[in-house]
């Protein structure tokens, strides 16, 4: 199956590399691309691509804003970061609005490639050394191997947090206190060996990955 992908980069020689990059592939293929922020949500709206790579630092509008209103909207599609630089706050921003993948332009080119085959497949790609910068205490092995000492409500817990949810939220859809939601994340962040989100999401996808391809502002 051929995967529909929307390109946003504030360079045109970056766009028409990445562009030339993701036509080489078989199973994908460029419907759009745009160098300004500001148009790419009405675009993106228009095309309804199966994927979207988006820079985060732009000029005009940033990729943090599209993504935000992608996820407003409830658009059929999966969002993808390449950027030359993410801060741990965007990085737990990204994840609270439903990214699906992160890959640094540093990279190698495979790398994007590999990504967006996972996404197309239902999983979210987020490398080890980006969530690490969010959280250098955080050790993939050991969460990894903690993860199904979780019990079933904090795995729901969990899923709810990483997709964005407030303790407020998580709480009226459980119909538990906000005292309640935080004790249960304190538990998780224990048993994982985690200190914020960004961590826990990252473990979480790992695990369970959307491999049903479920949407991800679901």
């Amino acid at each position: 199956m051929t995967r529909s992908v929307f390109l946003l980069d504030d360079h045109p020689v970056v766009l028409r590399g990445l562009a030339d990059l993701v036509a080489m592939e078989p199973d994908f293929q460029v419907v759009g691309s745009t160098t300004e922020g500001a148009s790419a949500f009405a675009m993106i709206d228009r095309l309804r691509p199966d994927i979207a790579i988006l820079d985060i630092n732009l000029p005009d509008v940033s990729g943090l804003a599209v993504l935000r209103r992608l996820r407003a909207a409830n658009l059929p599609v999966r969002p993808v970061f390449l950027t030359s630089l993410i801060t741990p706050a965007q990085l737990s921003e990204a994840i609270a609005n439903g990214i699906w993948g992160i890959v640094l332009k540093e990279a190698a080119p495979d790398t994007l490639i590999d990504c967006l085959r996972a996404v197309a497949a239902g999983r979210r790609w987020l490398p080890s050394e980006i969530v690490h910068k969010a959280d250098p205490s955080w050790d993939e092995d050991m969460a990894s191997s903690n993860f199904d000492a979780l019990t079933p409500r904090e795995r729901e817990i969990a899923s709810q947090a990483c997709r964005g949810l407030s303790n407020k939220d998580i709480a009226r859809e459980l119909g538990a206190s906000e005292g309640t939601v935080k004790i249960h994340l304190h538990n998780i962040f224990q048993k994982l060996r985690i200190t914020n989100r960004t961590a826990m999401a990252a473990i979480y996808f790992e695990h369970l990955g959307e491999a049903k391809g479920d949407a991800p502002n679901g």
